[in-house]
């Protein structure tokens, strides 16, 4: 071996070292496959983890792997690939906000949904801090976030033989995660602290890089603190309201002061959430000790705090008692030199009123100078339920408005579905998600011909039966005997597949599709038309009431009239996500409107050619223009729920029996569905440029954060 060789062979194994730690290459396949080429069993039982990969490889392994031709020339684009995107100084960010880039912007959230390999989110909420977060990268926005490092995660999901879900919590290890512990140039965690009752509390952190990103997770758990106080961070929204409550106070107050340690000061906290409102008394804190007098201190705080509302029905904001809140905030209360009213009286509605508990979305609303729901609708609703906060007479009044959620499409996309648009619309594409006129061109049946996207669908709807089985065949071993030795016999690559994956709460009315069986039983098995479902998420563990929603779907999978052809999968994640999006042909979603704040999951399937079926609530009130899928029930809800259920199942059964089914199996004499891929385009081209977190992303940093001041 030459020295030349060994000098390639030398930087690319340490170039690689650097990209297990980077979570950039969770939105590159080309990258993803490099690990799995290394190991493709570590890959698989490390939940598509770069890092357990990389520490499975001796040193001498990946020198010889290396050593191949190929193999180095891919490694080696690869990593120039990842070179390029982390210097490139051409981001929209530089465009639009010349003169700025000093200015950075801290983003609060309770949890982060980046990948499978790291469990530290539960569902929707993390979901899309996480693709907030990744935008932020690809549009160079400098972006530093905040959360904490749960180190028992949400939780791990199986379903016993009776349908009921069981949950475990597995320790995660930081040392084989892609995430580095924070440390001084001694090598030392830097260490912060915060009050807690009469304790002093103290956390380290871990750094999560995320593309040109940052993240940071905080953790309690450190010898010197005590066991309880140890727990705070061990699993996500973990525990009663004491310990919410001391997750709130170290992600809020502990955020702040662990980027002061950092000696960072951004230009703007975004709280994603009422979670980490306590920052806001934080900065307030720091303006009082430096002599500022209050009324100018609140003044400072308001115009550097922003905030995001994800909660449409009241009983969803936290809410602590004034009793458990003295006790947490006793000596913090006495650093911020107010008694126990004053503070109080930033989370009451009615600040005189002594028997209101404190709410955080009250602090976070008083305390920010801008406030946003995360769809049209959300915004409505949210300024209805805040009037008298602001003292307002009509909802008009109230200062909340609206940036509709969006999804971090690349990330999202499944391999054979991102090759599909590189080989039609070049590889420059990535790079203009939000262009219409790139997504313009999806209608021309001479760029993309109808048996391309026909191919494409089928490939990927063969691609997640195959997966569904290999999923069913791990669940037989420990409570679906049954489908053990039927596994080649469940689902069909032929027919029609709706999806249904999304947590468990009983607003989403999982069981709703099967209100009436024996109507739905004959949709399923129609000889010439038949149906098939997936379902899949979870409820929170206190929720009985959603367990009891995933035991009767499970019921129903084992029906013999739909066994085969409604199946339920166990532990849902984002992998599992990733899965279903790409391969179910129609994504339903029936919440119980108007709860569902805005939702995400619909928008997922868009790049794949899927479809959204749902209730106009959320994102599709506003995406939905007749022609780009299908809407249950029309722009408007019964206020008694009882009737809205039963009006909602009603429409989802027309529209089943007589539009969506028909369409998608009336064929022309070249076996494709020409009106089904007509819907398919425009629900492309409409849809795409819109539902994205670059736009997303960008609305907030040109509307909200006002990086230019």
């Amino acid at each position: 071996m030459n020295s030349a060789l060994l000098r390639r062979i030398e930087t690319a194994s340490d170039g690689l070292r650097e990209l297990a730690y980077n979570l950039w290459w969770t939105w590159n396949p080309r990258a993803q496959d490099i690990f799995h080429t290394l190991s493709e069993r570590k890959w698989r039982s490390s939940n598509h983890n770069a890092v357990a990969v990389l520490q499975a490889i001796s040193r001498d392994e990946l020198r010889a792997r290396l050593s191949e031709k190929e193999f180095l020339e891919r490694v080696e684009d690869i990593l120039q690939e990842f070179d390029d995107y982390m210097r490139k100084d051409d981001t929209w960010y530089h465009a639009h906000i010349d003169g700025h880039e000093d200015k950075c912007v801290a983003y609060f959230s309770a949890e982060f949904g980046l990948h499978e390999c790291l469990p530290v989110y539960s569902g929707g909420l993390g979901i899309l801090a996480g693709d907030h977060t990744k935008s932020a990268s690809d549009l160079g926005v400098p972006f530093i976030g905040i959360s904490l490092f749960y180190r028992n995660g949400y939780f791990q999901q199986s379903i016993g033989p009776d349908g009921w879900q069981n949950e475990s919590y597995p320790l995660l290890n930081p040392a084989s995660l892609p995430l580095e512990l924070v440390t001084d140039e001694a090598g030392n965690p830097i260490v912060a602290s915060v009050e807690i009752g009469h304790a002093r509390v103290s956390f380290h952190a871990y750094r999560v890089k995320v593309g040109r990103a940052v993240l940071y997770l905080l953790d309690t758990n450190r010898p010197e603190n005590d066991l309880h106080h140890r727990e705070i961070t061990a699993r996500v929204y973990g525990g009663d309201s004491t310990t919410r409550v001391m997750q709130e106070i170290v992600i809020g107050i502990g955020g702040v002061r662990f980027l002061r340690q950092l000696d960072m000061h951004p230009w703007v906290y975004h709280m994603n959430e009422g979670h980490s409102a306590f920052l806001t008394l934080e900065l307030l804190r720091e303006r009082l000790a430096a002599g500022t007098t209050r009324e100018h201190a609140e003044q400072w705080v308001r115009q550097h705090c922003v905030f995001t509302t994800h909660t449409p029905v009241p009983a969803g904001h936290d809410r602590f008692s004034a009793d458990l809140l003295d006790h947490m905030f006793g000596s913090f209360r006495d650093t911020l030199g107010l008694t126990q009213h004053e503070v109080m009286a930033y989370g009451r509605e009615h600040p005189a009123d002594a028997e209101e508990p404190f709410c955080m979305t009250v602090l976070a609303l008083r305390m920010s100078r801008a406030a946003n729901g995360v769809s049209e609708l959300h915004g409505r609703v949210s300024r209805e339920m805040w009037m008298e906060l602001f003292g307002a007479t009509s909802p008009d009044e109230v200062p909340i408005g609206h940036i509709t959620n969006g999804v971090h499409i690349l990330g999202w996309m499944a391999y054979r579905t991102r090759q599909f648009w590189h080989k039609h619309l070049g590889e420059k594409w990535i790079y203009y998600l939000k262009k219409q006129a790139i997504w313009s061109q999806v209608s021309d049946p001479d760029l993309i011909p109808d048996s391309d996207l026909w191919a494409l669908r089928y490939g990927l709807r063969r691609d997640f039966i195959e997966y569904v089985r290999r999923m069913l065949r791990h669940q037989a071993s420990h409570a679906h005997a049954e489908y053990a030795t039927l596994q080649d016999s469940i689902l069909n690559p032929d027919v029609l597949t709706i999806g249904f994956a999304r947590r468990f709460a009983t607003y989403k009315r999982a069981p709703l599709f099967f209100r009436d069986f024996n109507r739905i039983a004959e949709l399923i098995n129609n000889e010439d038309r038949p149906v098939q479902l997936v379902f899949a998420g979870k409820a929170h563990p206190r929720d009985d009431e959603g367990k009891r929603f995933i035991q009767q779907i499970v019921g129903f999978t084992k029906n013999p009239a739909l066994f085969g052809k409604v199946v339920y999968l166990e532990n849902y994640d984002i992998n599992v996500a990733r899965h279903m999006i790409s391969g179910v042909d129609v994504w339903l979603n029936t919440p119980r409107r108007p709860m569902e704040a805005s939702g995400t999951s619909g928008m997922k399937i868009l790049i794949h050619g899927g479809l959204n079926l749902s209730i106009q609530d959320g994102w599709w009130r506003e995406g939905y223009d007749g022609s780009n899928g299908w809407s249950i029930g029309g722009d408007e809800h019964a206020e008694d729920a009882a009737v809205q259920d039963e009006r909602d199942a009603q429409a989802l059964y027309t529209l089943l029996e007589y539009e969506l089914i028909p369409a998608f199996y009336e064929r022309d004499e070249f076996g494709l569905p020409r009106k089904w891929l007509q819907r398919v385009r425009r629900s492309m081209e409409t849809l795409i440029p819109v539902f994205n977190t670059d736009r997303m992303v960008s609305e907030y940093v040109l509307k909200y954060y006002d990086m230019t001041r």
